[in-house]
């Protein structure tokens, strides 16, 4: 059942509040309903489903779990059957605004009780801290399901591997997060335009960042703290640990794997290959309370066809300048692009570049917009170094719906049809594999060569 197109105001403002990290101590919001009782219930009978209907399990259910289950909501026969998450405030969260579309869903606190109880699942979903994506990712594979897991794959390249090496084994899908690679902006402007259509000419830097203002640690309501022993038994120290996992090295692999594992991907996809080194600096410069560095600057070679390119990456902590966006400069132009269309989805052409006036009589860009606007004061000077802008050309291609909603379409549509995989597990690896290296690079404070091997699982 999808998202009806008239909401209230009171859905609404429901709607942003569940997609809404719960980011400090006193978030709790009034949950509709009844408590859930914290033992798992025994799953309910499965309700007759229609021939194309695909009955899921969310573990998971924190704040990019719900990012998921809103973009699933939209998508048509996904019924959400089973949720898991060692939280109660996730779990009872969740499970009231699913019933608010018709899904009643299973609920359960640990996933193994659930991969146990519910027999009629036809794919799962892992949106849980990135040190036990392997755990899960593999259980679920090896209970004959398909698996849409959350990026980063692991914090370690060992269990990265073994996820690869899961699917391998059984035969079952495995999609990774990247969601990218399913956005047809990203197709568009990467496939058609740079690679296809060579729009650039030689590509030869790239450029890519993520800047987020400073923040203080996530807090919790006091009303749903977890308790020691069940905090114990899932490997958490404490609650800061729970929900800080990112910044812990345990548990995630810090910014430059959590937001830059998203962007670096796009490296190896224009330029056709795998990078050959990494240098980077960085540190644990501004917060005390963290373990991962705060802020990160790699530089990446790769060797391609046309010879050698260069892909520069920086994650901020403490500004948010800039936002979050992906370049890819080239002898003939420069293309801009963002999940948030304010930030990028233009060209820019260099004055000496074929024209492209063509391209946009065929649809692949918009008409050209004007130059930056020329400032109407008097007696300016005029830098003979500086060379003119000939222009911005938006891209055609908008992104209508949440930015995960095509990547995980793009992954039912291969559990029901076959459609190949935009980000399969082998890919993913790859990626991995170069964010991984960055913080290493980052504590040896020298260039890490990469070997061919290293990419294949």
């Amino acid at each position: 059942m999808g998202i009806m197109d008239k909401k209230t105001a009171t859905d609404r403002i429901s709607r942003r509040a569940f997609l809404r990290s719960s980011a400090a101590a006193g978030l709790g919001v009034a949950l509709a309903g009844p408590a859930l009782a914290q033992a798992p219930p025994q799953a309910a009978p499965a309700a007759a489903k229609s021939a194309d209907e695909l009955r899921v399990a969310v573990i998971g259910c924190g704040a990019q779990g719900r990012v998921l289950i809103e973009s699933m909501l939209r998508i048509p026969s996904v019924r959400i059957a089973a949720i898991c998450d060692i939280w109660s405030y996730s779990r009872q969260y969740t499970g009231n605004y699913l019933k608010k579309y018709g899904h009643v869903a299973n609920v359960y606190e640990d996933y193994r009780e659930l991969l146990a109880a519910e027999k009629d699942l036809d794919a799962a979903i892992v949106a849980t801290p990135d040190w036990v994506h392997a755990e899960q990712a593999n259980a679920c594979l090896r209970r004959g399901l398909p698996v849409y897991c959350e990026k980063e794959m692991a914090n370690s390249l060992g269990q990265a591997r073994s996820m690869v090496l899961a699917a391998r084994e059984t035969g079952k899908l495995l999609q990774i997060g990247h969601q990218r690679r399913s956005n047809p902006r990203y197709i568009h402007a990467i496939d058609r335009l740079i690679r296809e259509r060579r729009l650039l000419g030689r590509v030869t830097v790239a450029y890519a960042q993520w800047n987020r203002a400073k923040a203080d640690l996530l807090g919790w309501p006091e009303k749903y703290v977890i308790d020691q022993a069940t905090l114990d038994k899932y490997g958490y120290g404490s609650m800061t640990e729970f929900r800080n996992w990112r910044l812990f090295k345990k548990f995630g692999g810090g910014p430059m794997v959590d937001l830059g594992s998203h962007q670096i991907d796009l490296f190896s996809w224009v330029f056709g290959t795998r990078p050959k080194s990494v240098v980077a600096s960085g540190g644990l410069d501004y917060y005390k309370n963290w373990e991962w560095y705060d802020n990160v600057m790699a530089i990446y070679e790769f060797e391609t066809k046309e010879g050698t390119a260069r892909a520069f990456y920086q994650v901020q902590t403490t500004t948010q300048h800039g936002g979050f966006y992906e370049t890819f400069m080239g002898e003939n132009g420069s293309l801009v692009l963002s999940e948030i269309p304010q930030r990028g989805n233009w060209a820019m052409r260099e004055p000496h570049a074929p024209e492209w006036d063509s391209l946009a009589k065929a649809g692949l860009l918009q008409s050209e917009t004007l130059p930056i606007q020329k400032s109407t004061t008097k007696n300016v000077f005029v830098d003979v170094r500086v060379t003119a802008e000939a222009g911005r050309w938006p891209l055609p291609v908008e992104l209508a719906r949440p930015a995960h909603q095509p990547h995980l379409e793009n992954f039912f549509d291969a559990v029901r049809h076959g459609t190949p995989l935009t980000c399969p597990a082998e890919l993913a690896y790859e990626s991995c594999v170069a964010v991984l290296k960055a913080n290493e690079a980052v504590k040896a404070r020298r260039v890490m060569d990469f070997r061919p091997e290293q990419f294949k699982a």
